[in-house]
């Protein structure tokens, strides 16, 4: 059986700040709330999956859509014995119902999901993707990701293999003609046609590329013309080395966030402000864990001591059902999701304002 166990917290009653400018004062961040709230549901389902298969592997498309898949039976992996079992929710873990697994049977089973795409990797018979929740898949005989799932993550893109940032073209992934001139590069992220403001002039959302160099120093360049060309904005240093360094958007914007080598000490953090990057702190954060930016300039923080928040410059706890053990993740539709080897957690609201809701999948 797999567990799990949240609680909200009380309100945030104040509107979005709008975009990043130049600077970040603590005004512009959202208050976090002081009182708990008892748990708000827990969502328990049984399923009709004998108790010799292991946990299943549970990915979270939004708040309401999500995937489990049973996988392996004492720690081998599928076969004529433990086939491979797919269940689907639409309503949050309220209710499960069996999918048909494409091809149960396989040296390894992996899942992956993104709005609008399923997709199954059946090692090594290749790829399944499905648009329609499930009901039907597609199958792709190559390990190479196929165009379904390729398409889902954005029209631009790292090409495998070749360091350079590629446009997805519908059928192929392109290198651009121009490249950003980086000492390494680790993920590229586009804004999604938003708009950002600096000093009362509006800018389309820009397209970043972002790497760690082997000095362990962080990298970055802003392209304002979908590649076409590119401007690298230097990223302020720190005491400290990053491994790897990712784009992530959210509400009020970008930022980088900088995986230092043990990837266990506490990342480096950088906000977009304007056209330029600010380094992002608090006084009191912990030395290790995760941070997760929600917007608002409020990042979410899992570390040995549990949660907390880095807000207007200052480190808080904060009594969510959430732990060090957990992988904290947060959704395109705002929903914070936890992943944990005993639990997963569903966390709806605004910034640090979370409603946790408990899931519980028992099997037979």
């Amino acid at each position: 059986m797999a567990a799990v166990s949240g609680c909200s917290i009380g309100d945030i009653r104040r509107t979005p700040p709008a975009p990043p400018s130049a600077s970040v004062k603590p005004s512009e961040s959202a208050d976090l709330p002081p009182t708990i709230d008892p748990v708000a549901e827990v969502r328990r389902h049984r399923l009709a999956v004998p108790q010799r298969y292991d946990r299943p592997h549970v990915e979270f498309v939004d708040a309401e859509l999500g995937y489990a898949l049973f996988a392996a039976c004492d720690g081998q992996p599928s076969g004529p014995d433990c086939p491979a079992l797919l269940w689907s929710t639409r309503d949050g873990g309220r209710s499960w119902q069996r999918l048909r697994h494409p091809r149960p049977i396989a040296d390894e089973q992996q899942m992956y999901t993104a709005p609008g795409v399923l997709a199954l990797l059946a090692k090594p018979h290749g790829w399944w993707t499905s648009t329609d929740g499930g009901r039907s898949f597609r199958h792709s005989p190559s390990e190479a990701d196929p165009p379904q799932w390729q398409a889902a993550q954005g029209r631009f893109q790292l090409v495998q293999g070749t360091g350079k940032v590629g446009r997805w073209t519908g059928t192929k992934l392109r290198p651009l003609p121009t490249q950003p001139r980086l000492p390494a590069l680790n993920t590229v992220l586009e804004l999604d046609g938003r708009s950002v403001s600096s000093g009362g002039t509006e800018f389309d959302g820009p397209l970043v590329a972002a790497g760690a160099g082997e000095d362990g120093r962080p990298y970055a360049a802003i392209s304002w013309n979908e590649g076409r060309s590119w401007q690298e904005t230097p990223v302020p240093e720190f005491d400290g080395e990053v491994g790897v360094l990712r784009v992530k958007a959210v509400s009020d914007g970008l930022w980088l966030v900088g995986e230092r080598p043990d990837r266990i000490s506490f990342p480096a953090l950088w906000r977009l402000a304007g056209q330029s990057w600010q380094r992002v702190r608090a006084e009191g954060q912990p030395e290790s864990g995760q941070a997760v930016p929600l917007g608002a300039g409020v990042v979410a923080v899992i570390s040995p001591r549990g949660a907390g928040a880095l807000v207007g410059g200052r480190y808080v706890d904060l009594p969510w059902p959430v732990t060090a053990e957990h992988h904290l993740q947060l959704l395109p539709d705002g929903t914070l999701v936890a992943s944990g080897p005993e639990s997963v957690l569903l966390g709806t609201g605004h910034f640090g304002d979370r409603t946790w809701a408990a899931v519980v999948i028992e099997t037979d």
